[in-house]
């Protein structure tokens, strides 16, 4: 099952303007930006965020699960994705401790 794009808009108009969201198409699914760094995926209408410490401790009991079969377990945001103030901070300490995109050859 395919992403829509309504979805898409919506988790990424969730986020405050400061986090400087972006996403790209990724067959058929979302890769979510902020400041230039991938920090979540969107996936059949779900949302996963890459797991850090930072980003565990912030949730406190989180769920993890794979976006797509084979993929490596992220944290789902679901029954809180409607909290504004809260997945933005969640995507800015995310994105403050993922690593740098690393340059094409």
């Amino acid at each position: 099952m395919a992403t829509d794009l309504k979805f898409v808009q919506f988790v990424a108009d969730q986020i405050d303007a400061d986090c400087e969201v972006s996403w790209r198409a990724m067959i058929g699914d979302y890769a979510l930006f902020s400041k230039g760094k991938i920090v979540a995926l969107i996936c059949d209408n779900q949302l996963f965020v890459k797991p850090t410490d930072v980003g565990k401790e912030f949730i406190g009991k989180y769920v993890e699960a794979p976006p797509y079969p084979g993929a490596k377990p992220s944290l789902l945001i679901d029954d809180r994705m409607e909290n504004r103030q809260w997945l933005s901070q969640l995507i800015r300490i995310s994105e403050k401790v993922l690593p740098e995109r690393k340059k094409k050859k």
